[in-house]
């Protein structure tokens, strides 16, 4: 039987890797049929959603479409009428489940949804860093840390290209705020951008390898997304082995010749031919190689060709199937932030219930702007909340606020009546569709100040109060204390309200994570000082340091930490092991946790693995997730949970190797529910396969020579003049040459930091012709030597 499957995926591989070359030797076979203007005509949309055909040589159109949690298939250029689909929970609900299994089916979900509707690749998921929690398409993002991100966004992939369904992962790269967003450059440091900003990018199209990359407006480095070699050619297709195209988003090509010659593919939509003519004109002037056109028309008509391949002729789903998933995957996204005295969840006892809030009977259940989904049903949380109560269950309801978020006496009044005469209150309160959207990023982290007075004044009367919260970021709360019960739900979709109700009920123990850092107030967050940036430039300052990467090193407490979120049962973290205390570069290592639900119902846990460096020789976050799996448990059961480290999880980026590097040191691995709650810990000794050291120049300090193995005869030689002094001077008293040594000490110091060209010009040290000679000594063999 082994023997048989292994054949089997041979066989299934070789047949990929066949229909593959085949797309390829096709598209070949296409472009050199094709005149020059039809080559340039390909690379622009036809329509708004479509690519263009080329009838003469059966090259069909293809349509493409948003978004990262629904078909939002429109009619027309405009966002309105569009056809129903399955609204799912938005990427910053989904990631709190940290599900990954939970995600690819949601994926398969959405790519059965595109084939039914003639669609071929859908434009998501969204996997930029959320910098700053003010930015205003943070709810289409995934999460602060890169491999959550990259983790659930390749399960994403891989669910809808099961399908036969592309996808195109966004916005590539570096798209972190919303104001001047088609024209802001985002200036990041090369290990910055390396370690927190490319590589939810990078892990996606190593395992998924997604159809499509959607390159962002902004520029980076001040260099357009569209037009940067660096980012689409260097990065993405010769360092990650990216397979697919790169799509602009909509509207922001800035020059298209440039574009091609870095490697973007297809300019969306339409330029009404304005751009085809530009690459006509960049080839005929010579400005553009016609086989750099002839290279991008191949890789756009492979994905063309697998496009249509995979379509499937009159494809169905079920919307109900898909209703009930998107309602049991919003009961996984629900985080449970506070549970005093275990008031949740309500006793089917209790029969007087106030709800509160006029997101229970409206609510908000998706982020504003190109991802808005027309659901194919909707229901609220006062209806759903109905169908599974006690027939005997007094339900009573208050709006509390308007839709604009503000209040009035009248309402407040009405809400505390009704909170007064209950056993509990229900408050669900939030952030209106006009605090957060697609084009302009939010002014503070506060509720609305309506929703702000509405429980400051439910919670004075009734100590009984659960606030939930529907929100697409994170927000503030300075009113926590006054509650009993607080839960983030999120944008959960269409489902939304009726996995509110399961999780109040107990129906489903909630088992959400955040994904992103709840900060106490506005101050407090990363890129406070200047986000968004209004000049043009946005500087990332904060460097490595976003999200609990900050809060770890300021050691500022967070309102809730990164990966928090509580059970309505407990669980032990009891053992850590690995197996090896040593882990030598090209190896894996293997950890296991265990870890029991010590309560009296069944839940699920996710087991988080962090990794902190004892002693960096480059800055680096305390602590950084690296592994991490959600694990389900019945009341009493442990199981153990085993992970594979690797290399890279171990390596930071270094800006003089322009690569990925191990430092011999020891590392802690660390265990547990949360960014700030790891009970378990492992030391290991990791080394380095091989140690890397800078190229030495005439700028080189001194210390640098030091720290080279070839440099350091040299340094050590300077090092004894320096404490010897001058040979031919008498020896002093004890304490004369005391005085002299400190004063050798005192100048070595010094000397370490300075550059040799200033020793060799301020010092009789050496002659300049000598200095160039060590250093072609030095530099001749390799930066890098085998590990100690």
């Amino acid at each position: 039987m082994k023997r048989l499957n292994v054949s089997l995926f041979f066989l299934l591989l070789a047949y990929f890797a066949t229909s593959q070359t085949n797309y390829h030797t096709k598209a070949i076979d296409l472009v050199a049929k094709m005149t020059l203007e039809e080559k340039a005509s390909l690379c622009s949309g036809g329509t708004f959603w479509t690519t263009k055909a080329v009838p003469r040589l059966g090259i069909p159109a293809i349509y493409m479409t948003d978004g990262p949690h629904g078909v939002r298939k429109a009619q027309g250029a405009g966002f309105a009428n569009s056809i129903p689909a399955t609204c799912f929970p938005t990427a910053s609900a989904l990631s709190s489940s940290w599900n990954r299994s939970l995600i690819k089916e949601v994926g398969i979900a959405l790519g059965e949804e595109c084939q039914a509707m003639d669609i071929q690749i859908l434009l998501g998921p969204g996997v930029n860093i959320k910098r700053s929690p003010l930015g205003g398409r943070n709810f289409e993002y995934f999460s602060e840390d890169p491999i959550l991100a990259g983790k659930l966004a390749s399960s994403f992939i891989q669910g809808v290209q099961s399908q036969g369904v592309g996808t195109s992962m966004k916005h590539f790269a570096a798209n972190s705020q919303e104001y001047d967003r088609m024209t802001m450059s985002s200036n990041v440091p090369e290990k910055t951008l390396h370690e927190i900003y490319l590589r939810a990018f990078e892990i996606a199209v190593r395992e998924a390898q997604p159809w499509t990359v959607m390159c962002a407006y902004n520029k980076l480095d001040q260099t357009y997304c569209s037009e940067n070699e660096k980012l689409l050619t260097d990065i993405l297709k010769k360092s990650w082995s990216f397979q697919g195209i790169v799509v602009s988003d909509w509207g922001s090509v800035n020059d298209r010749a440039a574009g091609v010659k870095a490697g973007m593919h297809l300019e969306m939509p339409s330029s009404r031919g304005i751009n085809d003519k530009k690459i006509v004109e960049a080839v005929q002037g010579r400005k553009l190689e016609v086989a750099r056109l002839d290279e991008i028309v191949v890789n756009l008509l492979e994905i063309i060709l697998k496009a249509k391949e995979n379509h499937k002729e009159n494809a169905t789903y079920d919307a109900q199937k898909h209703h009930d998933l998107a309602r049991k995957v919003a009961g996984e996204c629900l985080v449970l932030l506070k549970n005093e005295n275990n008031i949740l969840p309500i006793s089917d006892k209790t029969d007087k219930i106030a709800v509160i809030g006029g997101f229970a009977q409206k609510p908000r259940f998706q982020g504003s702007g190109s991802s808005q989904v027309r659901p194919t049903q909707t229901a609220n949380l006062l209806e759903e909340w109905k169908k599974i109560a006690p027939k005997n269950t007094n339900f009573s309801f208050a709006s509390g606020y308007e839709e604009s978020g503000e209040t009035s006496q009248k309402l407040i009044k009405e809400a505390v009546e009704a909170a007064k005469n209950s056993s509990i209150a229900v408050l669900v309160v939030g952030l209106p569709e006009i605090f957060e959207s697609e084009g302009y990023d939010r002014d503070n982290i506060d509720l609305p100040e309506g929703h702000t007075r509405l429980i400051d004044a439910v919670t004075a009367v009734q100590p009984n109060t659960v606030v939930v919260l529907m929100n697409g970021s994170a927000v503030a709360m300075p009113w926590a204390q006054k509650t009993k019960a607080i839960i983030e739900a999120w944008l959960t979709g269409q489902g939304g309200s009726g996995a509110i109700a399961d999780v109040l009920t107990g129906k489903v123990n909630p088992s959400g994570k955040l994904s992103e850092t709840f900060a106490k107030k506005l101050e407090d967050t990363p890129a406070f000082i200047d986000f968004p940036a209004k000049n043009g430039v946005a500087t990332y300052g904060e460097g490595l340091f976003v999200g609990y990467r900050h809060y770890d090193k300021r050691k500022i407490e967070p309102q809730f930490p990164f990966g928090f979120g509580m059970s309505y049962t407990t669980f032990e973290y009891k053992k850590m092991e690995t197996k090896s205390k040593v882990f030598f570069e090209n190896d894996n290592l293997e950890v296991s946790v265990t870890v029991k639900n010590t309560g009296k119902v069944a839940g699920s846990e996710v087991v988080q693995l962090y990794v902190h460096q004892q002693n960096p020789t480059l800055i680096r976050p305390i602590n950084e997730l690296k592994q991490f799996e959600k694990v389900a448990l019945a009341a009493g059961e442990e199981k153990t949970i085993t992970f594979q480290l690797n290399r890279r999880d171990f390596a930071q980026y270094n800006d003089a190797a322009h690569d990925w590097l191990i430092t011999t040191d020891q590392y802690d691995i660390l265990a547990g529910g949360s960014s700030r709650n790891l009970p378990l810990q492992q030391t290991v000794s990791v080394k380095a396969a091989m140690t890397f050291f800078p190229k030495l120049t005439r700028n080189s300090t001194l210390q640098d020579f030091g720290n080279n193995p070839k440099g350091v005869a040299f340094y050590k030689e300077f090092e004894a003049k320096m404490m010897k002094g001058n040979p031919n001077e008498p020896k002093g008293t004890p304490a004369e040459e005391e005085a002299k040594r400190k004063t050798g000490l005192m100048m070595m110091t010094f000397m370490k930091q300075t550059p040799m060209r200033t020793i060799v010009s301020m010092m009789d040290a050496m002659s300049s012709e000598k200095l160039d000679q060590i250093l072609e000594e030095i530099n001749k063999d390799t930066n890098t030597a085998p590990r100690p």
